[in-house]
């Protein structure tokens, strides 16, 4: 057998620790969408919260995730340091097994691959494991495999798409865990809160969680006032932004 091809110099990199969200701060976010979530950010400054790219893999409607972020970072591999020769034996040494072993229950696993169309970041058997840990859903900047078998795991995942290839197989090696990483455009720290529907994947700042919860229920309620009232034939100007008459019709009709 050859020597897998990974360097000792450039082991795993985690954070030491960090903290998780606590009960109080995901209760809040129970029901948030991700929609109003990324825009009640907005509103007060925070402008870079949606991780464009990732759609839902599993097809299921209606599904929503919400759980503190772990991380995983994948990065260029290099001849030197990291090639998909003997791949197998090396990635258990790498940050994708490290990550998988730290996952907690209601953990969301947020993974950063560049948007590679080639990588397939998990498969099968992680994603398994993963649900066997008790995690609560993985967003992955980038791809994954065994699509009908994650599915029927019953996993929610939300990838760029999916590739028959193997976590290393092609550019990218698996270098980082649970540390800041970008995904689709946004910053991602470990123990951020992560809410995703279909709409897709946006990153809450614990200290915006109870807050924002507050923010954004009122205004979910406002809208679904709203949409009663478009149902039942009232004018789009009247109920939607809803103001005047019809904030105050909704005022009363809270009590």
């Amino acid at each position: 057998m050859s020597t897998p091809t990974y360097s000792s110099q450039l082991s795993p990199v985690q954070t030491a620790t960090f903290s998780r969200p606590t009960a109080e701060m995901l209760g809040a976010l129970t029901d948030v969408s991700a929609a109003t979530a990324c825009a009640k950010l907005h509103q007060k400054g925070i402008t870079r919260t949606f991780i464009n790219g990732p759609v839902p893999l599993h097809r299921t409607p209606d599904v929503r995730v919400y759980g503190g972020a772990v991380t995983l970072q994948f990065l260029p591999q290099r001849e030197d340091v990291f090639s998909s020769a003997d791949q197998e034996y090396a990635e258990k040494k790498t940050a994708l097994w490290g990550v998988l072993e730290s996952i907690q229950p209601g953990d969301v696993l947020v993974v950063s691959a560049y948007a590679s169309q080639f990588t397939g970041c998990l498969g099968d058997m992680l994603v398994r494991y993963f649900k066997l840990r008790g995690g609560a859903g993985i967003v992955v900047d980038g791809r994954v495999r065994d699509a009908a078998r994650i599915r029927a795991l019953g996993v929610p995942v939300w990838s760029t798409g999916v590739t028959p290839h193997y976590a290393s197989q092609t550019e990218l090696f698996p270098a980082a865990f649970n540390v800041p990483v970008g995904v689709g455009g946004a910053l991602v720290t470990p123990g951020d809160i992560v809410v995703a529907d279909d709409d897709g994947a946006v990153v809450v700042p614990q200290k915006s969680a109870v807050s924002l919860a507050d923010d954004s229920l009122e205004l979910q309620a406002r809208e679904e006032f709203a949409r009663r009232r478009l149902d039942d034939g009232g004018r789009l100007s009247d109920y939607y932004p809803l103001n005047g008459q019809g904030l105050e019709e909704y005022l009363a009709a809270k009590g």
